[in-house]
């Protein structure tokens, strides 16, 4: 049995800490899009800064690895759950930009 959006919802808090807000979607393609804001940072005008990016993947993974980039670049010393999993973020973005990116070997 799957979890419900409102369950999916108060896991994703918890790992988010503190400073994280959460809010769950759900996208045109039916899918869940997670949407983590910070509770004290703001990005254009007065919008809380966010994790969801239009058009790019808002999933779970994607959503919690943007946030807690942002928490480590932007909240040292803060505690979150999901800190503990930075360096498998760290190395899903280096994987990510490779497959963008692939390096040029010799011509």
């Amino acid at each position: 049995m799957t979890a419900s959006r409102s369950a999916r919802e108060r896991k994703a808090a918890v790992e988010a800490g503190p400073l994280g807000r959460v809010r769950i979607d759900v996208g045109a393609d039916q899918q869940f899009v997670y949407k983590i804001s910070c509770a004290e940072c703001t990005a254009k005008g007065d919008k809380p800064w966010s994790a969801y990016r239009p058009g790019a993947d808002n999933g779970y993974l994607a959503a919690m690895d943007r946030w807690t980039f942002h928490l480590h670049e932007n909240h040292r010393g803060t505690d979150a759950p999901c800190l503990a999993y930075l360096p498998e973020a760290q190395q899903r973005l280096h994987e990510r930009r490779e497959q963008q990116d692939p390096p040029s070997g010799p011509s």
